[in-house]
């Protein structure tokens, strides 16, 4: 399986869209710092990147892959490899070129800088959200064969994760605000890993006031390291669910 990945991950690494994606990044985190002269607003900034442009570009890279190397897939099905190899190895490929991406663009300007507690939060927080969104996005393409519909699948969860999914938690909460929600808030942000990573780091860069009432909640239970811990398991649970669930369907789909 490794000896897949590993030849899988050299083709990821010589294509375009990760090189752009790795300068597009570097770009941004040296251009961010050069300006700013506190490097919390500068970590602040990056914040915005990592919740909106990490996931992003993590989903549409790993579904397109995916529907490119349809026809090497097929190929290595005929061997005697077995389908759950495959698959991981076509997602290891792609996770490890994303992640390398991603610590060369944000995570070397971040240690040059900032590196200090709320800095190693960003970089761990940004790499949770990679490997969470290829999950997602392994799973979406497997479900479907027709490429336009996994890509319109993987960018509906984007815009539900990354843009309505606050809205549907406020009208909730202003619709139930007569009752006790501390707890259902929680479960409510456990639900998004987004959210979560947000929280997380809002906390971490102790601007919770922005998050007004809900704050206070965040920040008993966040605060805590039972609620650093928490964060941590649940956004595990986000990489390896929907990849399990990706091999699962991969491995009775008639290909």
């Amino acid at each position: 399986m490794f000896t897949l990945a590993r030849h899988i991950l050299y083709d990821i690494l010589r294509s375009k869209v990760v090189i752009g994606y790795t300068l597009f990044l570097l770009a941004a985190s040296l251009s961010l710092f050069q300006l700013e002269e506190n490097s919390g607003k500068s970590m602040l900034s990056l914040l915005n990147i990592v919740l909106i442009v990490t996931p992003l570009i993590s989903m549409v890279f790993a579904t397109i892959h995916y529907y490119n190397s349809y026809e090497f897939i097929e190929l290595m099905l005929s061997q005697p490899l077995s389908r759950t190899h495959i698959l991981l190895s076509e997602y290891i490929g792609v996770a490890i070129s994303l992640l390398a991406a991603f610590w060369i663009g944000i995570g070397i300007p971040v240690l040059l800088f900032a590196a200090d507690a709320t800095g190693l939060s960003l970089l761990m927080a940004g790499s949770a959200l990679t490997l969470a969104f290829s999950s997602l996005a392994f799973l979406a393409a497997v479900r479907s064969r027709d490429k336009a519909r996994g890509i319109g699948a993987v960018l509906l969860l984007w815009f539900y994760f990354a843009l309505l999914y606050d809205g549907l938690v406020l009208l909730i909460l202003f619709s139930f605000a007569d009752y006790p929600m501390e707890k259902f808030t929680l479960l409510l942000a456990a639900l998004n890993p987004l959210d979560l990573a947000r929280i997380s780091l809002m906390l971490q860069m102790d601007i919770s006031a922005l998050m007004g009432y809900t704050g206070a909640v965040y920040q008993s239970f966040f605060g805590s390291a039972l609620g650093t811990l928490f964060t941590s398991a649940i956004l595990l649970l986000w990489i390896a669910v929907p990849l399990w669930l990706a091999v699962r369907v991969f491995r009775k789909k008639d290909l």
